[in-house]
């Protein structure tokens, strides 16, 4: 048995015997195992007091913590609700050889928790994006009436530069996007079903700082898809020789950066105020793709504001750094 293991015995046994009435409170303080206690103690109600008043202190005492620190805390989680509307470009030119643009309504949820990783290095991010949009051509005869959701799931490993207060990550992203678009005009082939899943890389940069006394988070993700796959008709197949007839051809087709080169920026700043923290986010989302002769181009620019969440659970049991950064 470790020494550790033997200390951690003999303190329960300890205390087993002073709430049994066996030992006074001044040979307890001979044994040595108060000032853990107090330690322990003072770390929960530290917590609690840091919950309760000011969430966003968790997160930049993640950010400046070193990965090797230890607490007693469990793994902290983050979730990020935003909403926001935008300019969509579109071009399918299985509906129509023409684009369309107008607004898109745009809904985002992310969650960022850490885990044992590397030594608690990862950070396991999940990202949901739903969007609407509403869309027509330049003769506003036409229009296009869509929407999709993507799944996004990421790990990031967490790098310390040089520069105080900067971050970095990088790791590989996983995800998943359904959706379909329905032109109004079309009579044949209305609408364009849309499926794809892909692996990507994924960066991101993190930097908090102040502006007079006011504490500011600053973040920016990159995503790029490096491989995957894609549901696409062939040129001229109709859906009803497809899923009536069954007469497929090529309609999964392999996807990298030469025939479907994608990314997308999200800029985002954290804002704490009374009560909550603000985040307020720019969003450049471009999709792409041209396989079985087919372009398809859905480029998006919205601004999205929303609120931030962080929660720290108090686990005696568990032992995780407190270093989860954004």
């Amino acid at each position: 048995m470790t020494n550790y293991a033997l200390g951690s015995a003999r303190r329960e046994a300890t205390l087993h015997t002073w709430r049994k009435g066996r030992l006074t409170l001044q040979e307890l303080r001979m044994t040595n195992i108060i000032n853990p206690l107090k330690e322990k103690v003072t770390l929960i109600c530290h917590s609690s007091f840091i919950i309760r008043h000011s969430s966003f202190v968790i997160l930049l005492t993640f950010l400046s913590s070193p990965a090797s620190a230890q607490s007693e805390f469990s793994r902290p989680v983050i979730h990020a609700t935003t909403i926001g509307l935008g300019a969509n470009h579109q071009l399918d030119t299985y509906l129509s050889p023409l684009d369309y643009h107008g607004p898109q309504l745009q809904l985002m949820h992310e969650t960022q928790r850490t885990t044992h990783l590397l030594d608690s290095a990862v950070i396991f991010q999940t990202l949901w994006q739903g969007n609407l949009s509403y869309t027509k051509n330049a003769s506003a005869k036409a229009r296009y009436m869509g929407g999709d959701v993507t799944f996004d799931a990421a790990w990031h490993y967490r790098f310390f530069t040089p520069v105080d207060r900067l971050r970095l990550f990088v790791g590989p992203q996983i995800g998943a996007n359904v959706g379909v678009l329905y032109n109004t005009r079309n009579g044949n082939n209305p609408a364009q079903a849309l499926a794809s899943a892909d692996l990507a890389i994924s960066a991101a940069a993190a930097y908090d700082f102040r502006i007079w006394r006011q504490p500011l988070l600053l973040r920016y993700q990159l995503d790029i898809p490096l491989l995957g796959v894609m549901f696409s008709p062939n040129y001229g197949q109709s859906y009803y020789e497809l899923f009536t007839l069954g007469n497929t051809d090529h309609n999964v087709c392999f996807t990298h950066p030469g025939n479907a080169f994608s990314n997308r920026h999200l800029f985002s700043i954290d804002v704490p105020l009374h009560g909550f923290t603000l985040r307020a986010s720019y969003l450049c989302d471009i999709r792409q793709s041209h396989v079985n002769e087919i372009k398809h181009h859905s480029c998006t620019h919205a601004f999205l504001l929303g609120w931030v969440r962080y929660f720290q659970v108090v686990h005696p049991r568990r032992s995780t750094p407190p270093d989860f950064v954004l």
